[in-house]
């Protein structure tokens, strides 16, 4: 689905994706998209595979871990949909997901950590706001006033 700015049909908060890394981060995303009470939503976890070269978990593990911050996600949205996708390269991935859901927007933390975490992370919210083809809503800390 491709939204125009225009297109004043469909709530921004009608169907939010929400990708979550792992337990401790859905749950903190969940806690800070609460306040905004969105209509539905679809926790998302990208599994990174390799391309040529060994996976970086095994696909158990990472199973697992999908599993587990699903549940943790459930516990602020026990009605969120689960949504899990293998993919090199993780921004595309969430695109592709939000176009499979069919979600009305994206919505996500950036990771907190040193400096090469921050980077990193600020290089795929870069990437994830300036390369979406729907709006993309960068949430506050869980306990920002």
């Amino acid at each position: 689905m491709t939204q125009t700015p225009n297109d004043s049909s469909r709530d921004l908060l009608s169907h939010v994706l929400v990708p979550v890394a792992h337990e401790d981060d859905a749950r903190t995303t969940a806690t800070s998209l609460e306040p905004y009470r969105p209509t539905e939503v679809t926790a998302l976890h990208v599994v990174e595979k390799g391309e040529g070269v060994a996976d970086k978990t095994p696909v158990e593990q990472s199973e697992e871990a999908a599993a587990e911050a699903y549940a943790a996600f459930r516990t602020v949205f026990p009605d969120a949909n689960d949504h899990t996708v293998y993919a090199r390269d993780v921004v595309e991935a969430i695109f592709e997901a939000a176009d499979e859901v069919d979600a009305s927007a994206i919505a996500y933390r950036s990771r907190r950590g040193n400096r090469l975490v921050q980077f990193l992370s600020g290089d795929l919210s870069l990437k994830l706001v300036t390369r979406a083809n729907r709006p993309v809503i960068a949430l506050p800390e869980a306990n920002a006033d």
